[in-house]
């Protein structure tokens, strides 16, 4: 459950940019004011480019699906956290690769090809492989007639930056009700491509920090040198995690009120692990997931707490013979919202 439960952080931030680079799009003609404590756009002209939903959902993907490029990224919290990692992004048609090389902490290496990731982890000399969705980027934004995202956050520019030495405009995501945070984009004027991300809070205040300090465009990624790297697995130990595709109706849940703008996505249930349920929820940008074990007396504790890292938030809930463990870049008062809907069924 503990690996459920804490993923890497450089893929699952990585993956939010991938994320904000479709949804600035999706937001591109908005010019909504944000709520108390988002402040003003310090650029008086405030105007984005009077392009079509579609045009900014095209450049934005294009931007991230079709170039390669390599670069250091920066992850900060407001605890003071910090961590970094070296990320070579490779891409041929529709086949994405990824490096990310561990800086800080435990030496590891994440290798992602669309949705198997490998994981090296060379002091203890295991591989820890899993399928995963494609980090952050939701197909549905860019061809769905049911995209509801300008109904829960408004985009305006803020201004002009410079980020790892490129020309960026400033975004402000504002969201229009207290169940999500909000966030400040940097998107490299030429390319469009998302370089720094911050996760802003109820008030404003920077929650957690993500970004390119070195970035090189249309780098020479070679797609088949990460895949020789990938496969190079002697001497290690795999260790598959088994994910099973399921429904939350199909394992006897649901929610009784719905929370405004999560919609599902998808559930999976993990067999080695206690066949605990993972049902994942999304706004568009944020994300909820709702893990569903047994409960234990001895392996959980008391029900209810609350857990911060960074933007990252995680709530215990107990139902019945059930322990429910929701996780979400979301605020804890929207954790609760999950938590208190969800029901058993049979």
């Amino acid at each position: 459950m503990h690996q459920a439960v804490s993923p890497v952080p450089f893929l699952r931030l990585f993956g939010r940019f991938l994320v904000a680079i479709c949804v600035f799009g999706a937001l591109g003609l908005a010019r909504a004011e944000g709520p108390h404590g988002y402040g003003h756009a310090s650029d008086s002209g405030g105007k984005l480019p009077e392009r079509s939903v579609s045009e900014w959902l095209l450049r934005m993907h294009e931007a991230s699906r079709r170039r390669s490029y390599a670069g250091t990224f920066v992850v900060s919290s407001a605890a003071g956290a910090l961590s970094s990692a070296r990320i070579w992004h490779a891409c041929e048609g529709d086949l994405q690769m990824e490096r990310v090389e561990s800086l800080t902490g435990m030496p590891r290496s994440t290798f992602r090809s669309n949705d198997e990731v490998l994981t090296f982890l060379p002091d203890s000399k295991v591989v820890r492989s899993e399928k995963r969705e494609s980090p952050g980027l939701f197909p549905h934004l860019l061809t769905s007639s049911e995209n509801s995202i300008p109904e829960y956050y408004s985009a305006r520019r803020a201004g002009s930056d410079r980020v790892a030495g490129f020309d960026t405009e400033v975004v402000l995501l504002a969201p229009r009700d207290n169940l999500r945070f909000g966030y400040r984009i940097w998107s490299e004027k030429k390319s469009g491509l998302v370089v720094k991300l911050q996760t802003l809070d109820t008030e404003g205040g920077v929650l957690e920090q993500a970004a390119f300090s070195e970035l090189q465009l249309d780098a020479p990624v070679r797609m088949d040198k990460l895949a020789q790297m990938m496969a190079s697995t002697e001497g290690y130990r795999i260790e598959k995690t088994d994910v099973v595709r399921t429904t939350a109706a199909a394992e006897g849940w649901s929610l009784k009120t719905a929370v405004a703008g999560f919609k599902p996505m998808s559930c999976y249930k993990r067999p080695a692990a206690e066949n605990t349920m993972q049902w994942i929820f999304s706004d568009g940008l944020a994300s909820v997931s709702l893990f569903v074990e047994p409960y234990d007396r001895q392996r959980h504790g008391q029900e209810g707490l609350f857990a911060a890292v960074g933007a990252t938030q995680t709530l215990t809930h107990r139902i019945q013979d059930w322990w429910v463990t929701a996780v979400g870049e979301v605020p804890p008062h929207t954790l609760r919202a999950f938590a208190q809907s969800l029901e058993r069924r049979r």
